[in-house]
This record gives C-alpha cells, structure tokens and sequence, in this order.
C-alpha cells in the first residue's frame, strides 16, 4: 500500500505565496509522474502541474508563471510552489501520484487526502 501525505496549506491573503509538501511512502517500486490537483467547491477536480521521473513539468495555463513544480526521487516528494495566490486559486489541493509497488505489475494512481488552500483578505 502507498500513502500520500500533504502539509502546507492555509490562508493567505491575494499576492502573497505559499508551498505544498507531498511525501509518499509504503511499498514503492517505482514512482512515475507525481503531481497536484485541486477542486474547489461546486466544481470538478481539475490538474494544477506534474512533473515526471525525469523532471518534464506540466502547468495548467491558470497558474503558469505564478506556480512551480519540483521533485525529489530520492526522498519520494513533489513540492508545489505557489506564489501571486488570487481568491480563484482556493481549492482544496490533491497530491498525486502514478506508483508501481513492490508486490504489483502495472502502476496505479494514488491520491492525497487533500490540503485546505484558502486566499482571502
């Protein structure tokens, strides 16, 4: 089994930043593309950035410039980096993670329990 475990979110107030911790543990074999999802209230889950294995990033246009990705293979963790928060960023905000365990063949998703992020004044 593989846990996701988020830190770091809360309130802010617009302009100002904050970072997303992500650190996955359990039976891991192999960690493909990681990445963080958010969903606020009344709207579907939608993605914010990935990265892969071999550091490729993906942003959603909504946050390109304002947000970055990074990860580390080493210690199974992807940060999100957020900075120039708006009151449209507030979501609550999802790890995630493509993870092929030990005892599996094929990999499989794996989710977060999700971090409150709220931009307010």
């Amino acid at each position: 089994q593989v846990q996701l475990v988020e830190s770091g979110g809360g309130l802010v107030q617009p302009g100002g930043s904050l970072r997303l911790s992500c650190a996955a543990s359990g039976s891991i074999s192999s960690i493909y593309t990681m990445g963080w999802y958010r969903q606020a209230p009344g709207k579907q889950r939608e993605v914010v950035a990935t990265i892969t294995s071999g550091g490729s990033t993906n942003f959603a246009d909504f946050v390109k410039g304002r947000f970055t990705i990074a990860r580390d293979n080493a210690k199974n963790t992807v940060d999100l980096q957020m900075n120039n928060l708006k009151p449209e960023d507030t979501a609550v905000y999802y790890c995630n993670a493509v993870v092929r365990t030990v005892a599996a063949l094929n990999p499989y998703n794996y989710w977060g329990q999700g971090t409150q992020v709220t931009v307010s004044s």
